[in-house]
């Protein structure tokens, strides 16, 4: 892959640089607000992603994202407060942007998970919700929505 390739897919997640309060809406529970940012780190190689939610039961993250050198294909390294470390594969291309985990990494696979999210035409609001399936065969469920809106 050239380094133009990979360039440009590093430059398809300029949009997600910058602050964004994050709306979690849990079925059957009130809205969570949280804080997340996005910056790049080593040079622009690497977007990483903080978000801190004030609630003692709910975890604070970082994600790394990061583009394959040979393929341009992106891979989102997640890490909590609970010390949950997952691996997801990622897509981000018109306006939608994707995570996937369908099989054990660093941590057991007791569920698969999916998020898409959908960047509005204003390039300041992301909706999207995340889904689990229970095992391999199980159809999808709708776990919570999240909705970000950039704050700065």
């Amino acid at each position: 892959m050239s380094g133009a390739v990979r360039q440009e897919a590093l430059e398809r997640l300029d949009v997600l640089v910058g602050e964004w309060v994050v709306e979690a809406g849990f079925p059957g529970q009130p809205a969570v607000e949280a804080r997340s940012v996005f910056d790049w780190t080593l040079d622009g190689r690497f977007l990483v992603q903080r978000t801190e939610v004030p609630l003692p039961e709910a975890p604070d993250s970082m994600a790394i994202i990061a583009t394959d050198p040979e393929t341009g294909a992106y891979t989102q390294h997640y890490f909590d407060t609970r010390g949950v470390a997952r691996l997801y594969s990622m897509t981000f291309a018109d306006g939608v942007w994707r995570l996937l985990r369908e099989t054990p990494d660093f941590s057991p696979l007791s569920f698969r998970q999916r998020f898409t999210g959908r960047l509005g035409a204003d390039g300041d609001t992301i909706e999207g919700a995340w889904e689990l399936s229970k095992d391999s065969s199980a159809d999808w469920e709708h776990d919570f929505a999240l909705t970000y809106r950039r704050s700065g």
